[in-house]
């Protein structure tokens, strides 16, 4: 009698500078929970000397390859769009992607960031006030996390992005898609900036700014008062200059940690089918934190 061959995965993740990225230890370790086999491997453009216009062609090779699906991440979330054949509601919404599934020659998209933020926030900041919110960054994760901040009651949004256009064009649609709240998009010059964040009950960062190769400080930390909650959605390092920065001030902040676990978990189901647990890649997440902060 043949032996019977298990189902087995491959999946990756395409983006810029992903080297510190711990969604394969993530996924691998919830995957060996769950008796699957089941391989996750980055594709850096940044270690390939690439950009996203290279798309095409490394989804081509992946699909050539037999993986079953990618994770995009920054500066691909929008551009992979017009490679796909189908997108989920969510992304289709969002204009942003984050999973693709390869699957009966389809490429179809979705999004999961806005529910991992979601679910992070309500996590780490369950009573926070959402009455006004500005929010830094209009792209792929942007329109990710501003769609979520609607969702969970934010009544006044305030965009603001280097590119100002992208930052109307996104606040247009979102108060298309929930015309009971204000959304705009904000002058990002410093004075501007700070006249809102007085106002503001919660910051949102959703730039590269802060990441390990992108560090620094998006806005000035003169702007920071110790009435405002921060959230970011950088992970990696998991305490990124601004959330110093707020902590100092004595605001109550969110790491990125939360929705880089819940997003993932979203992942790999659409991945494999198979409902992985949550709560356990977040201890191991904490787990995968100690270990690269030694």
């Amino acid at each position: 009698m043949a032996e019977k061959v298990e189902r087995s995965f491959l999946v990756g993740l395409i983006g810029t500078g992903i080297g510190g990225s711990l969604s394969p230890a993530m996924h691998e370790e919830e995957a060996r929970r769950l008796g699957l086999m089941y391989v996750y491997r980055r594709i850096d453009l940044e270690v390939l000397r690439r950009n996203a216009a290279a798309l095409p062609e490394l989804l081509s090779a992946a699909e050539s390859m037999g993986f079953d699906g990618l994770n995009v991440t920054y500066p691909c979330k929008q551009a992979v769009i017009e490679l796909l054949d189908d997108l989920s509601d969510d992304a289709r919404a969002l204009g942003a992607v984050n999973t693709v599934l390869f699957k009966n020659g389809q490429r179809i998209g979705h999004n999961t960031d806005w529910s991992g933020f979601r679910r992070a926030f309500e996590r780490g900041l369950p009573d926070a006030p959402r009455e006004r919110v500005v929010q830094l960054g209009a792209g792929g994760a942007g329109a990710a996390v501003a769609h979520a901040a609607l969702t969970m009651g934010v009544r006044e949004l305030t965009l603001v992005d280097v590119d100002f256009e992208r930052a109307s064009a996104l606040a247009d649609d979102l108060q298309a898609r929930f015309p009971e709240t204000q959304v705009r998009a904000g002058d990002g010059t410093p004075g501007a900036l700070g006249d809102a964040l007085a106002l503001a009950d919660g910051l949102i960062h959703a730039t590269p700014t802060g990441m390990t190769k992108h560090p620094g400080l998006p806005l000035s930390a003169e702007f920071l008062h110790p009435r405002l909650w921060v959230a970011d959605v950088v992970y990696f390092p998991i305490k990124t200059e601004l959330l110093r920065a707020a902590e100092q001030l004595g605001c109550r902040t969110l790491t990125g940690g939360g929705m880089a676990v819940y997003q993932a978990a979203k992942a790999f189901e659409i991945f494999t089918g198979v409902t992985p647990d949550p709560e356990r890649m977040f201890k191991h997440f904490q787990t995968l934190l100690t270990t690269e902060t030694r």
